[in-house]
């Protein structure tokens, strides 16, 4: 467009310069150096269009190798970030696993702790009772207890085996065999969750509920069921066993925990709605807890609101 202008230009310079001429007499030699400076004018002016195309051309190039060069930038600086974000989402996932492994290891460490108090408690009842029986026999071995249809009485130098308290130690109920001591299935059940072995660990506290589900820790044996499914990404079986503990063991102190497992079990299975509804049964009704604390945590990385009467996000 501007070479254009230009070219008009000198056109309409030139048509001025004739018509000047031929409307009045002048010396040849003033038309003849007039004409000459029109020509050195068209001369420079043809030289200045020339130069600015060039130099335009040369312009265009180099902002076209820096747009270029902005785009390479640009596509790396894209890929950079989104490497970074899939290092950031497996750390988290993998932190999020430790987590729950960490956990489960720490509420077993725990009952650990609790059983081998209520343990401690028992074995001193034990050694009471049994002092009590040792007295009772010496008692009547020194009156001279009559032998006889009862049993006989130790003779001199004979070792005396008091009464076994409890049931036989083991791992397993063998078959057709009784079964083993509530303490044993219980605390062998946590030593093989908290170490890993979940199929025997499975077993052992599927004994406990089949033989001492009425006693304290039945409730926990159940839970931890849950989490040994829970661990193996069973899912549904955990969701379960979590329900089992809440209907059957209403005031037991896994409650929460039950409650919270089975809102992340949810949420793994893809039922969002259902999760969050979990979570925030946590944080109603266990306000302060352990359990409250990381229910509020998945509720905000999951970027659904604490109460239910404020707006929910899209599903």
């Amino acid at each position: 467009m501007r070479l254009r202008n230009i070219a008009i230009f000198t056109a309409a310079a030139l048509a001025g310069v004739l018509v000047g001429s031929s409307l009045g007499p002048r010396p040849a030699s003033a038309v003849s150096r007039e004409i000459i400076d029109l020509q050195h004018d068209v001369i420079s002016l043809l030289q200045g269009q020339k130069d600015l195309a060039t130099q335009m051309t040369q312009d265009h190039t180099v902002m076209k190798t820096l747009v270029e060069q902005s785009n390479d930038n640009v596509g790396k600086l894209n890929a950079t970030i989104s490497s970074v974000q899939k290092s950031v989402q497996d750390v988290q996932a993998n932190s999020g696993a430790r987590l729950d492994t960490m956990s489960t290891q720490v509420q077993g460490l725990s009952d650990n702790l609790e059983e081998i108090k209520s343990r401690l408690g028992k074995v001193n009842q034990q050694l009471v009772d049994l002092q009590n029986t040792v007295q009772s026999l010496d008692a009547k071995m020194s009156g001279g207890a009559p032998s006889g249809s009862g049993g006989s009485s130790p003779g001199p130098g004979a070792s005396y085996n008091p009464p076994s308290v409890g049931g036989p130690v083991g791992s397993s109920v063998a078959p057709g065999g009784p079964a083993p001591s509530a303490d044993t299935l219980y605390s062998n059940g946590l030593r093989d969750i908290t170490s890993g072995k979940y199929d025997l660990a499975r077993s052992e506290f599927q004994d406990y509920l089949k033989y001492y589900g009425d006693t304290d820790l039945a409730s926990n044996a159940q839970f931890y069921l849950g989490e040994i499914a829970y661990s193996q990404k069973q899912y549904d079986q955990a969701i379960v066993e979590y329900d089992k503990v809440i209907t059957n063991y209403p005031k037991s102190f896994k409650l929460a925990s039950a409650h919270l497992k089975k809102g992340l079990a949810l949420i793994d299975l893809n039922q969002k709605s259902a999760g969050i509804k979990e979570l925030r049964e946590v944080v109603k009704r266990f306000a302060n807890s352990d359990e409250d604390h990381r229910a509020r945590a998945k509720l905000k990385e999951l970027g659904a609101t604490v109460s239910a009467s404020s707006a929910t996000p899209a599903h």
